[in-house]
């Protein structure tokens, strides 16, 4: 598996949930597990089947942050000195061009990212066309409504 890119605060939130899922969920599972089966007949036991379910789940989940996490190459963005360059975990504020609104927003892993709190995956189509331009830079992002163009104001590592 390659490197999963992640910022120091996403991984902290994966650990995070591994903890729960590990200390709280698991546990919490396999004690609906041997409840169920204790009514009985198994084959036709709802419970059994949804207490198994959320078991896969479950360890799933607990297996896929392990591998992300022990492939993480964490990144802090507090010690990146990328010369004013946009790279992954900088902070962007930007003003679209044709409405003067400004944004910004944040170059985070695909398991970090939620737009609500101005966090783009280093995989949409606006965050690789900001890697390597720098404030002052105008980039055009293809959106459903077509292209549209912004600046760069101005590129931070916090």
């Amino acid at each position: 598996m390659s490197s999963v890119p992640l910022t120091k605060f996403g991984a902290e939130l994966l650990k995070a949930e591994l903890v729960r899922l590990k200390t709280k969920e698991r546990p919490s599972v396999i004690n609906a597990i041997a409840e169920a089966r204790a009514h009985g007949d198994l084959s036709e036991n709802a419970d059994y089947d949804a207490a198994k379910e959320r078991q896969g789940f479950i360890e799933g989940r607990i297996a896929d942050l392990e591998g992300k996490l022990g492939a993480a190459q964490i990144i802090d963005p507090t010690t990146l000195d990328a010369e004013g360059r946009v790279v992954f975990a900088a902070t962007v504020d930007l003003e679209d061009l044709e409405t003067g609104d400004k944004v910004t927003y944040q170059i985070v892993g695909m398991d970090e990212a939620d737009i609500k709190v101005s966090k783009v995956s280093i995989t949409s189509p606006i965050a690789r066309a900001l890697i390597g331009k720098s404030a002052g830079d105008v980039v055009g992002v293809q959106a459903p409504s077509g292209i549209r163009e912004y600046e760069i104001l101005e590129v931070r590592y916090i």
